[in-house]
């Protein structure tokens, strides 16, 4: 479990490509402090640490996450957003954010408001049904609220800390972005979709 507040924006040192999916390496000021099998959020997916040298940590990315997220087109230097996972006793700050992305979305547009910035993000239409204004939405990691809602789109304002401290700095009009909904309106959902009732499209 995670909160998308993130901690440190690493570097995608190396991709290698195997047969059951790939292995990244990602170059991070924090890989000291991480453990085999520890938990880490890459761009908003949850991955497993599987070794630690130096300032890098590896990481296995399965063919289901390879389909379903940004972590196949990923490259030597993209900047990553990292965050470990949660401590019980700590402040829980953010959203609940399990690291498991729903979808991709593209970023639509990005346009500065003094020294912040708004992105929109068109997102997948079955997706729909899961946002809902002033909502809950992780965006590569990150704990945004939904500012604006249409068919098809949301913004999110990006305040100038979290524009400095992540990589939507280098977001670009065309670039596809991880998405996570808010976990209780997927619940919500589907016991409405259980239940017999339509969602709207």
């Amino acid at each position: 479990m995670f909160t998308g507040l993130i901690e440190n924006v690493g570097m995608l040192a190396g991709a290698r490509d195997v047969p059951d999916g790939r292995v990244l390496s990602v170059q991070t000021t924090t890989a000291g402090e991480l453990r085999l099998g520890e938990s880490v959020a890459v761009n908003g997916v949850c991955l497993t640490v599987t070794g630690v040298a130096g300032d890098a940590f590896t990481a296995d990315v399965g063919p289901e996450t390879l389909r379903v997220t940004t972590l196949g087109q990923a490259a030597a230097g993209d900047p990553l957003n990292l965050e470990r996972a949660m401590r019980g006793d700590a402040r829980f700050g953010g959203h609940f954010v399990q690291g498991h992305v729903d979808g991709v979305g593209t970023v639509a547009d990005v346009r500065a408001e003094g020294d912040a910035h708004w992105l929109t993000i068109a997102f997948p239409a079955a997706a729909a049904a899961l946002l809902v204004a002033k909502g809950a939405v992780a965006v590569d990691g990150i704990s945004l609220t939904v500012a604006a809602l249409r068919e098809g789109q949301f913004d999110v304002m990006i305040v100038p800390f979290t524009w400095q401290h992540t990589n939507l700095a280098v977001r670009r009009r065309g670039d596809s972005v991880n998405l996570e909904f808010d976990m209780v309106g997927k619940y919500v959902a589907r016991a409405a979709e259980l239940s017999g009732l339509t969602r709207e499209r």
